[in-house]
């Protein structure tokens, strides 16, 4: 009876616990179903249907005349899952399919890639990597190939697409136009950003059989496609510019060096090259040297002849005692580069860059209240940025009266442009005003915002100051003019356009090097045509440690003429006048392409023009010439020893004989005529020294 019992008891137990457990599964489930249905049942859903992001396409970045400078093209990471392969596809397909994707790649035969694809196979391999970072049209080839072009589920076919931005001319102004990256950009890219990346789309897609997604119609949200940036850059001017540029930079291995073209009437920036020196030797655009502050050196000194003139205290006709260029103020003596200079007018003083003299001016006009030529600086927007479209411009800075820095010899170094720190952009934006006939502009980098082909957005030329009368305009020219023809950078000038400028010579102290180091920053800034400005350059180049070479005239001036050379012959300006008006001392050569006897003939005979023609000599390199009646003549053209002749315009086999005649060793680029030359012609050669001819 106690076994009964006890057997009963147990069963009792047994029931009530899965009684017990029955009604905990119950509650379990209720509360499943109360708390927490919604959200398990929006994860189920989302295991069937999602959403995807339609990622909008980002703008491109255009020069004014419409050409790309920067845009994004897809780049495809392609897998393959062999595992939902059918046998007879596989098999029936394998062969062709090897061979589509050994003729696409071309790096190994089509039995090395059966021979993978079938190891693939017999393995289930989910995820085999077929190609990285492929271009458009090989992804779409492969889609298209056997097996691949069932899709996903039954070929097997992944892909993983991502945006690329490309820069169609490479390292042309490219710290500019700047990199895009997720993380970091620059440049434009940077600036105008929330332009250039438009706005994301989305749509539900479902799951289908197979393990394929397919969108829900009427689902979609289109995106918004990015707007367009049109930029003030003139990539032929930029191209000549870099070039120039890279030439001084390699040939004295300077430490980096910038190139600021600026249109004068609007203040737009038509190039802006900055290259720096790799631990390698080369040199790539790595930093933004126009918008790093600076000691100028020489070409400041227009700012203390513009406060003089402004004040009224000086005619630039007035006299200047140099006292032979060295000068005492207090515990220190200013000296000038070249001692010798005694009194001079003071337009002179500045054609000679007289440290000595300058420094002189301002202690005697401003030692009792130098607060005075501070004020000056600072109605040049001098301690302010530029306001350039750039991010990350740095904040010049001088030092001011009446702060711990200032001392009694504050003001004579100031004033030849040491103690202040300034970009090349406020040098450039300086000198710009006074071609401008004292109106400073704004400088800047983009046009206009287009949407779709359609402007949205232009950006106007803006006046910031009105920087001096014409009559302080026109002497600070006519100081300008001077250097150029009889000062610091007399022989610059060409025979077909005027130019007035400045040299700058500094002593480098900044960022760890000190004045003994022997680090230099050459420049010159300047406008052209002198008469009627269209626009002004300014180069800036820091110079290796000790170089054999750093006056601004010797390093910074070639530069500038190249790139006026090149802004001439574009006739970017459109200078008025008949052409041969503008040939230095009434000389009668009209600056036309220089090509042979033989390619005139042709020439004239097109234009049905009789002129007289040499009948021997075929090959001999001609010119066009005009006399004072304006007749016209082909003639021989001057060849000169020793320097680099003009073979734009000439055939190949041509511009190579006579430039490899001269000494010259000539890498080529591109097809058909010399259209761009990177030494300027009229450059002194150097036996063995390398010209690149840019043909088009």
């Amino acid at each position: 009876m106690n076994i009964k019992k006890d057997i009963r008891f147990r069963v009792y137990i047994a029931f009530t616990c899965i009684c017990l457990f029955g009604c905990a599964i119950i509650i379990k489930a209720a509360l499943i179903q109360i708390k927490e249905g919604p959200k398990l049942r929006a994860m189920a859903k989302e295991m069937h249907t999602r959403f995807d992001t339609l990622l909008a396409e980002r703008g491109n970045i255009y020069t004014e005349d419409g050409v790309l400078l920067s845009s994004s093209i897809p780049e495809f990471d392609v897998h393959i899952d062999f595992s939902v392969m059918d046998s007879g596809l596989f098999s029936k397909n394998i062969d062709s399919l090897s061979r589509c994707v050994s003729g696409l790649f071309m790096d190994k035969s089509a039995e090395q890639y059966k021979e993978e694809f079938v190891r693939a196979y017999n393995d289930e391999d989910k995820y085999y990597p077929l190609g990285h970072k492929l271009k458009y049209y090989q992804y779409e080839a492969l889609r298209s190939f056997p097996i691949f072009n069932k899709g996903k589920g039954y070929g097997g076919f992944i892909e993983d697409s991502k945006e690329k931005r490309m820069m169609p001319y490479d390292l042309l102004a490219r710290r500019v136009i700047g990199e895009f990256r997720d993380s970091n950009m620059t440049g434009l890219e940077a600036k105008y950003n929330k332009e250039l990346v438009g706005e994301n789309g989305r749509r539900v897609v479902q799951k289908s059989t197979g393990s394929v997604w397919v969108p829900i119609e009427g689902s979609e949200v289109d995106p918004v496609n990015g707007k367009d940036i049109v930029t003030t850059i003139d990539i032929n001017v930029q191209d000549v510019a870099e070039h120039a540029l890279m030439s001084i930079l390699e040939k004295f291995e300077c430490a980096y060096g910038t190139c600021i073209v600026m249109e004068v009437k609007t203040g737009k920036i038509r190039t802006l090259v900055n290259l720096g020196r790799q631990k390698d030797g080369s040199y790539t655009e790595d930093f933004n040297y126009a918008t790093i502050p600076t000691e100028p050196g020489s070409t400041f000194k227009l700012v203390t002849l513009l406060s003089l003139l402004n004040d009224k205290y000086i005619n630039v006709d007035n006299k200047v005692d140099a006292e032979g260029g060295a000068i005492r103020f207090g515990n220190r003596v200013m000296k000038d580069s070249h001692l010798g200079l005694h009194e001079m007018p003071i337009w002179k003083a500045y054609a000679e860059s007289s440290n000595a003299a300058m420094a002189k001016l301002a202690y005697t006009y401003y030692r009792d209240n130098p607060t005075k030529y501070v004020d000056h600086l600072k109605k040049l927007h001098l301690d302010q940025p530029t306001g350039i479209d750039l991010l990350g411009e740095r904040r010049s800075r001088f030092i001011t009266p009446g702060t711990s820095e200032w001392s009694g010899t504050t003001l004579p170094w100031l004033a030849t442009g040491y103690g202040v720190m300034i970009t090349p952009l406020h040098t450039c934006m300086v000198y710009n005003s006074i071609a401008n006939g004292g109106k400073m502009m704004k400088p800047y980098l983009v046009s206009a915002i287009k949407e779709y082909g359609k402007e949205v957005k232009t950006f106007e030329p803006t006046m910031i100051e009105e920087v001096g009368d014409a009559s302080t305009v026109a002497q600070l020219q006519k100081c300008m003019r001077a250097v150029v023809t009889e000062g610091t950078a007399k022989g610059i000038e060409s025979p077909y356009y005027t130019i007035a400028g400045k040299t700058g010579t500094a002593q480098v102290a900044d960022k760890g090097i000190r004045y003994t180091d022997g680090v230099y920053q050459g420049s010159f800034v300047g406008f052209l045509p002198a008469d009627q400005p269209k626009y002004t350059i300014c180069v800036v180049i820091r110079t290796k440690a000790h170089s054999r070479e750093y006056y601004g005239g010797a390093i910074a001036a070639p530069v500038f003429r190249m790139v006026a050379d090149k802004i001439f012959s574009e006739n970017m300006g459109a200078w008025e006048g008949p052409l041969d008006s503008l040939a230095k001392n009434g000389s009668s050569v009209i600056p036309a392409k220089a090509a042979t006897a033989r390619n005139y003939r042709i020439l004239l005979g097109a234009m049905q023009k009789q002129l007289p023609l040499p009948g021997e000599h075929m090959n001999v390199l001609m010119e066009m010439r005009a006399d004072s009646t304006k007749h016209m003549a082909v003639a021989p053209k001057k060849l000169y020893r020793n320097v680099v002749p003009d073979v734009t315009g000439m055939s190949l086999k041509d511009a190579v004989y006579m430039l490899e005649s001269d000494g010259l060793q000539v890498t080529v680029k591109g097809k058909g005529k010399v259209s761009i030359q990177s030494i300027t012609p009229g450059t002194l050669i150097t036996k063995g020294q390398n010209i690149i001819l840019q043909l088009g």
